[in-house]
């Protein structure tokens, strides 16, 4: 098993975390630019765009989801809700990703027959991004998950940090430490998901 495939396999979502992580907060800033600097992008566009919140701002993020979330979500199911972003505010931070529209609009004007690409080319980006960051930190031994309270959240983000109109939200990942391993992963049958011609 290469390397690389075995840094994979360390890649699950971590639910249980907390803040026993092994680089400091400038170590971490490091580690998540440069994963997300060396993650492709269709015609180099580089398009994919972090803010990385620790302590007190990390803490606001999961006050403000939950502040969103309390009018649209059933009265029964609240507490459960309020169990689940606990279990994210308990981490080390919270990396918000986000995709740079100006970017990809300007390319849909300078390459005209791939307009209705840079859309989808956009979206492969920020996910390659987001697997790059998840990779990296799990090969340090720190969990995360990537979670998606977008667009609820997206105006008191921008308002909150003072961000460009112009950055759209695509996911918030929580990390830290490792406090519950992942499960046993279960994968479906290859020949479901594979063929091979020759």
């Amino acid at each position: 098993m290469t390397t690389y495939i075995s840094q994979l396999k360390k890649r699950r979502s971590i639910y249980h975390i907390g803040t026993n992580v092994n680089l400091n907060e400038e170590e971490l800033e490091t580690l998540i630019q440069s994963a997300i600097k060396e993650s492709p992008s269709a015609f180099n566009a580089q398009s994919s765009r972090a803010v990385i919140l620790f302590g007190e701002a990390h803490t606001k993020l999961w006050n403000l989801v939950e502040k969103n979330l309390k009018p649209v979500t059933p009265t029964e199911a609240f507490p459960n809700t309020q169990t689940k972003l606990a279990s994210f505010a308990a981490g080390k931070g919270t990396i918000l990703f986000f995709e740079d529209v100006d970017v990809t609009t300007a390319l849909q004007q300078q390459f005209a027959l791939y307009a209705d690409n840079f859309p989808l080319w956009a979206e492969q980006s920020t996910g390659i991004a987001q697997h790059s960051v998840w990779t990296a930190l799990a090969e340090q031994q720190i969990g995360a998950t990537i979670q998606h309270y977008n667009p609820l959240i997206d105006l008191d983000v921008q308002k909150e940090w003072d961000l460009p109109t112009n950055w759209r939200l695509t996911g918030q990942m929580p990390f830290g430490s490792i406090e519950t391993p992942a499960g046993e992963k279960e994968y479906m049958a290859d020949n479901l998901r594979f063929r091979t011609y020759k």
